[in-house]
């Protein structure tokens, strides 16, 4: 399972970073560097291109997610990641997801399909990836969620749609609300770094 990457080995945490569309492997390397210097780094370019622009999975319009292509792709990235844990030798218990915007929804993907696929999730304006599923016991999964009031790509009401399915899932989830559309802010950032000290380091 080949996925374009950089990995950079650091302290036994991993972050899992997961750009959005347009997105490449090195966009959220100074997130990284803002959240936790010290870790070990696994970042990940998407395997499908929208308009030649990387993307995770495919979608049929704006805010419309191909639910096969999604289910397969999640599937891809999962199995890319255990083999990542065993040609990089790092500890697959000790991933957490970075993910921005396409890259927080396939992170989300990961959280709805696999139990323990992840240590905690870091998801910058995601979207619910599927509806209408039972979500796996994620009691031991701690999830933050930074979105914009005034997102025009995710509307609030997705996610407190998202926040109330994780959390029906026994996830921890914090969310921290911005005004800036759907930037990912500066201050969105140090929220989530506080949040990574809480309750990952």
């Amino acid at each position: 399972m080949t996925m374009k990457h950089i990995f950079k080995k650091g302290s036994e945490k991993t972050l899992l970073l997961l750009h959005g569309t347009g997105g490449t492997e090195t966009d959220l390397l100074p997130i990284a560097e803002m959240i936790d210097p010290e870790a070990s780094v696994l970042s990940v370019r998407g395997n499908v291109l929208e308009n030649g622009m990387p993307r995770f999975f495919r979608r049929l319009s704006e805010g419309v997610f191909d639910e096969e292509d999604l289910i397969f792709r999640t599937k891809e990235l999962n199995q890319f990641i255990e083999e990542s844990a065993i040609n990089y030798d790092f500890k697959r218990e000790e991933l957490v997801a970075v993910g921005y915007s396409n890259g927080a929804n396939i992170a989300g993907s990961l959280l709805f399909h696999y139990q323990n696929s992840l240590k905690g999730a870091i998801l910058y304006h995601p979207m619910v990836p599927r509806r209408g599923i039972t979500l796996p016991n994620l009691s031991a999964t701690p999830v933050f969620i930074g979105a914009g009031k005034n997102d025009p790509i995710c509307p609030a009401s997705e996610t407190e749609d998202l926040h109330d399915l994780l959390s029906k899932a026994q996830a921890q989830v914090q969310v921290h609300w911005e005004y800036q559309g759907h930037q990912l802010t500066h201050s969105e950032v140090t929220a989530s770094k506080e949040w990574y000290n809480q309750y990952i380091k």
